[in-house]
């Protein structure tokens, strides 16, 4: 069967594991080059993660949403907000990104952008901190949103620059590598700078936001760094319907990818309670501004913790393993969380753990992006994370201001049991995926 898509025509399709390999060739001066990409490539992911501490959508953000504005739907916009910039988006710019020569300078481009809009919030902060206006809110989600379109932007970019330099069998070590490094330096940061930014009863976000910001771009100089020889991918359509018939195209022709998404979309309303953790373990536990430090760290370790099994196995036994048992780890976390609420001071002091098991979610995130690399031809990779993007985040568009809204009448256990449930049905689904460096997968 033959697919068209927005950009190409892709005869009938026996795909395996030796077409999935990046353009460097395996000569003595090329490998070098390899090395340097591989070392550029940890180095960025180690800069972007130690920023990423300073503002996590599931501790930080949240706060500062509670303490502008206070209702659960608003916090509940964050989710719909992340997910629609890291899904339409990046389905937009595939074609872009696809015939882009030099994937790095798009990747540099992106994260400037990142960059630029939390010193954008932190000149926000500055100026209305010591008043919140009946805009503050909007200002900041109107800002917020272009963060997260160039943070899909920027993920779609990257997924594709590390099926360009990163061969399919080394893309596990480089996540442990980065997560490995990433996550030492994030905590250390964490640890000496939040303690004097946080205290019980207020928070410094204007130097939450401008180091966040700096650490972006000092990422974005690292893309420049790269050693990267030209695609030369023509660009043959016109419009946006060809970009999403595109994406129904890939569905429709490939029942492998049609499974994957299925599971994705499970897996995508996990993001729907990220705001709502923090606000269920101060709200019932009565927890202060400066328990924040210790939720960040424990996020960030569980991530590395999650990570170093994961990479590992997912590199010697293929992702599909991985897949399922991260998706089960998941589900801890909507319910220690419910648990731990109901526990006073115990609660509190336990409360923590919870942040660790959602430190499996980008690990998760990462691990759908690196199997959806080997089943999609390099030549149309783009098309397919960005299609899987899409379909990861039409749940959390969707549903994330309703459940916001609903904690506010019905109260967190109905709303996360609800999660909880379709993190388990994706879990059971996910053993039907095939191994794609297994088989030899005919699309159709």
């Amino acid at each position: 069967m033959t697919i068209q898509t927005a950009t190409d025509s892709i005869a009938p399709l026996s795909i395996s594991p030796e077409e999935d390999r990046p353009l460097e060739s395996a000569s003595d001066a090329d490998a070098g080059q390899g090395y340097v990409n591989y070392g550029l490539m940890a180095l960025y992911q180690v800069i972007i993660r130690t920023g990423w501490i300073f503002k996590t959508e599931s501790i930080i953000m949240p706060v500062v949403l509670d303490v502008i504005a206070g209702q659960a739907w608003v916090r509940g916009c964050l989710p719909m907000l992340n997910r629609f910039g890291q899904s339409i988006p990046p389905i937009l710019a595939s074609r872009r990104v696809h015939s882009t020569a030099y994937k790095k300078y798009a990747l540099a481009l992106t994260t400037s952008l990142m960059g630029v809009t939390f010193w954008a919030l932190a000149l926000l902060w500055l100026t209305t901190s010591e008043e919140s206006f009946w805009w503050t809110p909007i200002a900041f989600l109107m800002l917020y949103a272009v963060f997260f379109v160039s943070t899909g932007v920027n993920q779609l970019v990257f997924g594709t620059a590390t099926g360009k330099f990163i061969f399919y069998h080394h893309r596990g070590r480089l996540m442990l590598v980065s997560n490995a490094l990433g996550v030492v330096c994030a905590v250390t940061c964490a640890w000496v700078l939040l303690r004097s930014w946080l205290s019980e009863a207020s928070a410094n976000f204007f130097a939450i936001f401008a180091f966040t910001g700096s650490c972006f771009l000092a990422a974005a100089f690292i893309c420049l760094l790269l050693v990267e020889r030209p695609d030369s991918f023509s660009n043959e359509s016109n419009g946006v319907r060809a970009l999403f018939r595109s994406t129904r195209e890939i569905l429709s022709g490939d029942a492998d990818f049609r499974r994957l998404v299925l599971v994705a979309s499970l897996f995508g309303m996990s993001t729907t309670l990220f705001p709502h953790y923090q606000a269920l373990g101060r709200q019932r536990l009565d927890l202060g501004l400066d328990y924040l430090l210790p939720w960040v760290i424990s996020q960030n370790v569980g991530m590395f913790l999650f990570s170093v099994p994961a990479g590992w196995l997912a590199d010697r036994y293929g992702n599909r393993l991985v897949l399922r048992t991260l998706l089960l780890a998941m589900c801890a976390a909507p319910l220690l969380s419910l648990v731990l609420a109901q526990l006073g001071s115990v609660g509190g002091e336990y409360y923590f753990l919870v942040f660790g098991c959602v430190g499996a979610t980008p690990v998760t995130i990462r691990l759908f992006q690196h199997y959806c690399l080997e089943l999609a031809p390099r030549k149309i990779q783009p098309h397919y994370l960005s299609t899987l993007n899409l379909m990861m985040a039409v749940p959390a568009i969707l549903t994330s201001t309703l459940l916001g809204a609903l904690l506010d009448t019905v109260g967190f256990a109905p709303v996360f049991l609800v999660v909880v449930g379709c993190l388990a049905l994706g879990w059971f689904l996910a053993k039907d995926l095939i191994e794609p460096r297994k088989v030899n997968r005919k699309v159709g």
